[in-house]
């Protein structure tokens, strides 16, 4: 072989060897960043010692305190009767770092989340009183300038329409081929209700199982304990549901930042 050949080889051989360093050292790079604090999935010790820090438990008290609140309005300001409660309460741990379809899961250490839906029994033959009293609850509460906080749901166009229907006063306000109205919408609240007028009948549903209880990572009530929507519907004729959206109330960013909802 010659000097020029041997020379050759030689700067290839080195090339090789500098682009195998280059590459394991991105490599390593890559190992320790993702073993950083910042990138790594939360441990589920992380996750319990957060979830039950007193930052945590403050924020969780006065998050049910106040959905609670709402639930407890339309018992007190309305012809419905609160009868059964349910309540999921549950901190999950952040993902280690996503490189592909992140979805903003490995941003957090811990988030902490509430979800509380309540069941009212009503009498079948009084929907339409029963709605024109939970829509004049809702134009005091817009008077009062907190919609949101308690009931939002007022005498709108729609609204009003359907309370004729229900008092028998007017049309369907869907629509003369819809079927009959069972629920309204606001951003921040559902509330459905049986839909018994016509020959096939829409009923609201039993409430998912309890998750298994772990606090203070997992938290699921229901109040009375044992009792089911056929019970409030078999007491009081019908029943109502209402839902509230789940709520953020806890989260510790991947960077230590804490967020109270």
């Amino acid at each position: 072989m010659t000097a020029k050949k041997r020379q050759e080889t030689k700067t290839s051989l080195s090339s090789v060897i500098k682009r195998s360093f280059g590459a394991l050292s991105v490599l390593l790079i890559f190992v320790l960043t993702a073993c950083s604090s910042q990138n790594r999935a939360t441990t589920p010790k992380e996750v319990r010692d957060l979830a039950g820090s007193p930052q945590a438990e403050e924020a969780r008290k006065k998050t049910e305190k106040r959905l609670r609140s709402i639930v407890d309005a339309y018992d007190k300001k309305t012809p419905l009767t609160l009868a059964l409660v349910t309540l999921e309460d549950v901190c999950s741990g952040g993902t280690a770092k996503q490189l592909f379809f992140p979805n903003g899961d490995d941003q957090y250490k811990v988030r902490c989340s509430l979800r509380l839906t309540a069941y009212y029994g009503a009498h079948p033959h009084h929907i339409g009183d029963v709605l024109d009293a939970i829509f004049t609850a809702g134009d005091h509460s817009a008077t009062n300038g907190s919609p949101g906080e308690t009931i939002p749901f007022n005498h709108d166009f729609y609204r009003k329409r359907l309370v004729g229907y229900y008092q028998g006063h007017g049309p369907n306000p869907s629509g003369p081929n819809a079927t009959e109205p069972s629920q309204i919408l606001s951003s921040s609240q559902s509330l459905s209700w049986d839909a018994i007028r016509e020959a096939q009948r829409r009923l609201v549903q039993e409430p998912n199982p309890c998750l298994k209880a772990d606090p203070p990572t997992i938290r699921c009530l229901r109040e009375p304990a044992h009792r089911a929507v056929a019970d409030v519907r078999k007491q009081h004729g019908m029943v109502f549901k209402l839902e509230l959206p789940v709520t953020d109330y806890f989260e510790v960013s991947k960077k230590g930042e804490v967020s109270i909802g």
